[in-house]
C-alpha cells in the first residue's frame, strides 16, 4: 500500500512539475535577415504581439533582426547549439536542415505565383515530416518572391551576364550549379556582405526580389534589373522541437494558429510589397531591361539540364517528379 502511495505521490509530483514548467514565461529567440521596418518584420512583429496577448504573456517571441546573429548558416548552427530557438529564413537556411526543399526553387521551374502556391501546398507536409525527423518544426510557408538579376551595367544576353562579377550566396547549391553551368563569374558572399561589396565594386551584380533589394538597400547601388525572373524564392520559420517543449500544449496550439494565419498574410503582403518595390526602383532610376527571347530560351535550356543534374545531390528523382506532376496538374486544370 505504502509503495503504491509513494508511486502515486511521485507521479503527482512529476505532473505538477511539468505543469509548473509550462506555466513559466517562455521567450522564443528567433533570428532573421529581414531588417527592422521591412514588410516581413511588420507581419512577424504583429504576430508576436498577438501571441503574447493570446497566451497571457506566457510566450514571447524575440526577433534578432537584420542579420544581428550573422547569416542563415549561423542561425541554424546556433539553434542546434541551443543559443537560438528558431529563425525566419529563406530556403537557403531551410536547406541547411533538409536540402530537398530546394526542389521548389529550381530556376525557370514556374511561370506564375499560383503555380508555386499549388505545388508548394501539395509538397509542404512531406517537408514538414522531414524537418520534424531532424528536430525542427517547419511552420507554414513564407515568401521572398520572384528573383531577378540586378546589375550596374545592362544585361541583355548570357554573354553580358558572364561579364559581371555576380554575387553568389555561398551556401546556395542550386544557384551555384546554375552559375557553373553558365560559366558565370560568381563571387561567394553572405547576404550581410552584399551591400558593401556592391559599393566597393567587389561585385557588379546580384540577384534578389524587388522587396529584398529595397529593404536591403541594394537597389541604390545598381542601375538595371532583368524582366526575366530566375526563380521564385520561398522561406519559412523553423523552431527547435526541444524549445517548443517548454511551452504548454494549449499555448503551442495558439502559437501554431497565429503563425499559420501570419504566414498566409505574409504571402499576400510580400506579393504587394514586391510590386510596390519594383515601382520604387523604377522611380529611383533603375531601368527594367526587357530580357530578349534568345536569352530566356538559353537560360531555360541550361536550367533544365541543371534540374536533372541536381537529382541525387540536392533532391531525389521522386521529389522532382512530384513537383513536375503537380505543376503540370495545375496547368492542365487552368488551361484556357
Amino acid at each position: 500500500m505504502m509503495t503504491k502511495l509513494l508511486g502515486l505521490t511521485a507521479a503527482a509530483a512529476l505532473a505538477l512539475s511539468a505543469q509548473t514548467a509550462h506555466a513559466e514565461n517562455v521567450e522564443i529567440r528567433l533570428a532573421t535577415l529581414a531588417p527592422s521596418g521591412s514588410p516581413w518584420m511588420a507581419v512577424l512583429d504583429k504576430a508576436a504581439a498577438e501571441i503574447k496577448t493570446k497566451t497571457g504573456g506566457r510566450v514571447t517571441m524575440k526577433y534578432f533582426e537584420g542579420g544581428q546573429q550573422g547569416d542563415e548558416r549561423d542561425f541554424v548552427r546556433k539553434i542546434k547549439l541551443g543559443q537560438l530557438d528558431g529563425a525566419a529564413v529563406t530556403s537557403i537556411g531551410l536547406a541547411m536542415i533538409d536540402e530537398s526543399i530546394r526542389v521548389l526553387e529550381v530556376p525557370m521551374l514556374f511561370a506564375t505565383a499560383e503555380e508555386v502556391d499549388y505545388v508548394a501546398d501539395k509538397m509542404w507536409p512531406r517537408f514538414q515530416k522531414r524537418f520534424e525527423a531532424k528536430g525542427f518544426k517547419l511552420n507554414d510557408r513564407g515568401e521572398v518572391g520572384w528573383v531577378y538579376f540586378l546589375s550596374k551595367t545592362k544585361v541583355e544576353s548570357i554573354a553580358d551576364l558572364k561579364g559581371q562579377k555576380v554575387w553568389q550566396w555561398g551556401d546556395d547549391q542550386v544557384v551555384g550549379a546554375m552559375f557553373k553551368k553558365l560559366a558565370l563569374n560568381g563571387v561567394p558572399l553572405g547576404v550581410p556582405e552584399v551591400d558593401s561589396s556592391l559599393t566597393s565594386g567587389r561585385i557588379s551584380a546580384a540577384y534578389g526580389s524587388p522587396v529584398a533589394a529595397v529593404a536591403l538597400q541594394w537597389y541604390t547601388k545598381i542601375k538595371f534589373m532583368t524582366s526575366m525572373p530566375m526563380s521564385f524564392a520561398i522561406g519559412a520559420t523553423v523552431v527547435s522541437i526541444e524549445s517548443l517543449k517548454k511551452i504548454s500544449p494549449e499555448d503551442q496550439k495558439a502559437v501554431e494558429q497565429i503563425g499559420r494565419a501570419a504566414s498566409k498574410k505574409l504571402r499576400k503582403v510580400i506579393r504587394k510589397a514586391n510590386e510596390d518595390a519594383k515601382t520604387t526602383m523604377l522611380k529611383k532610376g533603375v531601368t527594367l531591361v526587357q530580357t530578349p527571347v534568345a536569352m530566356v530560351d538559353e537560360f531555360t535550356k541550361n536550367a533544365l539540364e541543371v534540374q536533372k543534374g541536381l537529382i541525387g545531390k540536392v533532391y531525389s528523382q521522386e521529389d522532382l517528379d512530384s513537383v513536375l506532376k503537380y505543376r503540370d496538374e495545375f496547368r492542365a486544370k487552368n488551361k484556357k
